[in-house]
């Protein structure tokens, strides 16, 4: 049974167009070379971190976040940046019953605005930065078996990437969702382990809660 459905963030709940848009203005690139070598970063299976060294060799992005905050440009992401399909989604999955929970890689910036944005609608938000655990490492996945009141078994994690969020994920012991949408799922998406690893792949979140039901109503 699944009894409790956990998010990942970027490119899963938030639309992060707008985020590494303003990432490229402050490295004074054009917005189409820095998604275009985004792309290629990704495709090659580097870390996403490695764009900024492209365009700038040794860029602390943790330094860089707060030389924006200090110049009044902070990390933002609001309402307007969620996918049309989030809401609904977990209304109905909170209507079916089912705990509610986002973790993802973020900082404690980031983690105060999903408190804000959450307030009534998930159970738990956790970020990398609260738990000094972040993916792929098991760490993460193995706090997420923690704070959530299922065993690992019962649990859904629900992210865009096959690397960083569902292969860690199912090695900890927990069923998964690939949500087709953004970069990393977009180049992923017809990969052999992203057809083979996940429960469920799905183009929108509004598909979780018919699945997850057939599925409940399957392991009766």
């Amino acid at each position: 049974m699944i009894r409790a459905v956990v998010f990942d963030v970027g490119e899963c709940l938030v639309d992060e167009t707008r985020e590494y848009g303003t990432w490229a203005d402050w490295l004074n690139v054009p917005r189409h070379t820095f998604h275009a070598v985004f792309g290629a970063v990704i495709a090659q299976g580097r870390d996403y971190r490695d764009v900024f060294q492209e365009f700038r060799p040794g860029f602390d992005l943790y330094k860089e976040r707060e030389k924006r905050a200090a110049a009044g440009q902070p990390e933002h992401f609001g309402e307007e940046d969620l996918y049309d399909d989030v809401r609904p989604a977990l209304t109905q999955l909170r209507t079916d019953g089912l705990w509610l929970g986002i973790a993802g890689n973020q900082t404690v910036r980031a983690g105060r605005i999903l408190r804000k944005l959450f307030t009534d609608d998930v159970d738990l938000i956790g970020t990398s930065d609260d738990w000094g655990a972040s993916k792929p490492d098991i760490a993460f996945f193995d706090r997420v078996a923690e704070v959530v009141p299922f065993t690992a078994e019962e649990i859904l994690y629900v992210g865009d990437r096959v690397d960083n969020d569902l292969r860690p994920a199912v090695g900890a012991g927990m069923p998964t969702a690939l949500v087709h949408r953004g970069p990393w799922a977009t180049i992923q998406w017809n990969d052999q382990e992203a057809r083979d690893l996940p429960t469920f792949r799905v183009d929108s979140l509004l598909e979780l809660p018919g699945l997850i039901a057939h599925f409940n109503g399957s392991t009766h």
